[in-house]
């Protein structure tokens, strides 16, 4: 198969959709996993909608197996699943939102990750992406279980760098500021959005990352902040 497969975890999300759009649009074939995506939610023959969710290693297993069992390969992961809380300082956090970003932010990207890295090796290669948080290295107040997750995610896609590097699989993580979605704006009504990063700019990241020109680029942590820099 000469056409490049694209898996995209949390492909209708604020993000997401616009990743998935530009992937299309660069002639990957981009099968969209999410719990409620639907076929209809992009009208475009090169996509394929996945119901399912990563929320453990054996769902992660089952929603990869299904797009090689379809598509022959995957030759692209772009993980965007994940999920922002704050507004407790440490000493107040209690034990479920501390877990709760840990299993948004760290862990699902550890069940796709061991689901996936054993067909790219087969291949014979692969592009590993996601997306982590400019508070991985920029961490504030009241966002400390947010940017522990984030910043645990870092070092998860620099050791599967190294990792697989033997077998041309690169991993890297783009840390973005606070991105320009329709979530966003509603949570953060009156915030200066023109400082803001723009969705289709990352996402023109990750498909730089995913294509040819990307192929030397492994182990990075990339910031994306914008304006707000």
């Amino acid at each position: 198969m000469t056409t490049k497969i694209a898996l995209v975890t949390g492909a209708n999300g604020g993000l997401g959709t616009h990743v998935t759009k530009a992937l299309l649009d660069a002639t990957f074939t981009v099968v969209g996993l999410s719990p409620r995506i639907q076929q209809s939610e992009f009208g475009h023959p090169n996509f394929i909608a996945l119901p399912a969710t990563i929320a453990n290693l054996d769902a992660a297993k089952k929603a990869v197996d299904s797009v090689i069992a379809r598509c022959g390969k995957i030759d692209v992961l772009a993980h965007l699943v994940g999920a922002f809380a704050g507004g407790q300082t440490v000493a107040e956090m209690d034990d479920a939102s501390w877990q709760r970003m840990f299993d948004a932010n760290l862990n699902s990207t550890f069940h796709i990750l061991r689901a996936v890295i054993p067909p790219m090796r087969k291949a014979g290669g692969g592009r590993i992406i996601a997306i982590g948080s400019r508070a991985a290295e920029d961490p504030g107040p009241k966002v400390g279980a947010y940017s522990a997750s984030k910043a645990a995610l870092v070092s998860l896609m620099k050791t599967v760098a190294f990792e697989n590097k033997d077998a041309a699989i690169t991993a890297n993580v783009i840390l973005p500021g606070t991105m320009d979605t329709a979530a966003n704006r509603r949570d953060m009504a009156g915030a200066d959005a023109s400082q803001w990063v723009q969705p289709a700019s990352v996402a023109s990241l990750i498909v730089w990352l995913a294509g040819d020109a990307g192929k030397d680029v492994t182990g990075a942590a990339i910031p994306v902040y914008g304006r707000g820099l």
